[in-house]
């Protein structure tokens, strides 16, 4: 962990932990072999789905990740991640478990290839299926809350030209902060995200023009709420994400109900089935 990584709640962002496993598993594919170094080193994310369980904070402790693979087919593999510290008594204390998609990519021809039989071979070494179905991010409704105009920097593209997948997480925190600013303006809440879930569709590129990040409140229950949002490119989307936020007590660290004008208030702008 380092002291940038905290958020200004005093826990490590959301954010950052995609960061963490994407290192953990880079790291993994690296150690595996001469098959999977080339995984390692030509893969792209399909999806995310990111399960926040409780906040980290800063530790001298350097933090432990959990990796392996619980999915293996023609042409993509699934790795799941446990994030999380080992008492001296041997109780472990789990921050977040996640689990991605992944596709080997010919990056010279701009296309997906198969799985090779060697790669397979090591892959399924390590394989620990959990027999749980992988959800989709469903379409965005046509009524949305909110626009954010996304600028890519230089320094959000990998060494392939593709937008970073971590990156996209930051493009929906920033594009939410933006909307819950916009209609709550005097903050009187907190909010801890609890679940991500992002569907890849299309590379973003180190462009000038932004790209459109559509959101839609889609419900919002007693201590949480749900925003679906598409990063698109005109009527081309790119991404679908869904995000659950818990609305956080500070001084007791636990969920809480938001106050009564700031859920009339969201409730008022949410479309769908909330």
């Amino acid at each position: 962990m380092r002291w940038a990584d905290l958020d200004q709640l005093g826990h490590v962002n959301n954010v950052v932990y995609v960061d963490y496993l994407q290192e953990a598993r880079v790291d993994m594919l690296r150690a595996l072999g001469r098959g999977p170094e080339a995984l390692a080193e030509g893969l792209v994310v399909a999806r995310h789905e990111v399960t926040y369980l409780k906040p980290l904070t800063y530790d001298f402790r350097p933090v432990s990740i959990e990796c392996w693979v619980i999915d293996v087919k023609a042409a993509t593999f699934t790795m799941a991640y446990e994030i999380f510290h080992d008492s001296a008594e041997g109780d472990r204390v789990v921050y977040l478990r996640a689990t991605t998609l992944l596709t080997p990519f010919v990056f010279a021809e701009e296309r997906p290839r198969r799985i090779t039989a060697e790669e397979r071979a090591v892959l399924e070494l390590h394989l620990e299926p959990d027999g749980q179905p992988r959800r989709r991010t469903p379409a965005l409704p046509e009524q949305v809350t909110s626009r954010y105009p996304i600028h890519v920097r230089f320094s959000d593209v990998d060494v392939y030209g593709h937008v970073n997948n971590v990156k996209y997480f930051e493009y929906l925190q920033e594009s939410r902060v933006t909307m819950i600013s916009q209609l709550v303006p005097l903050r009187t809440f907190s909010v801890v995200v609890a679940q991500t879930d992002v569907d890849y569709v299309q590379p973003l590129l180190f462009r000038a023009e932004p790209y459109d990040c559509r959101s839609s409140i889609v419900r919002v229950g007693n201590r949480s709420m749900t925003i679906e949002s598409e990063i698109c490119d005109g009527n081309r989307v790119l991404a679908r994400a869904r995000v659950v936020v818990v609305f956080y007590d500070l001084q007791g660290g636990r969920s809480t109900e938001p106050p009564p004008e700031v859920r009339e208030a969201l409730l008022a702008a949410a479309v769908g089935t909330a």
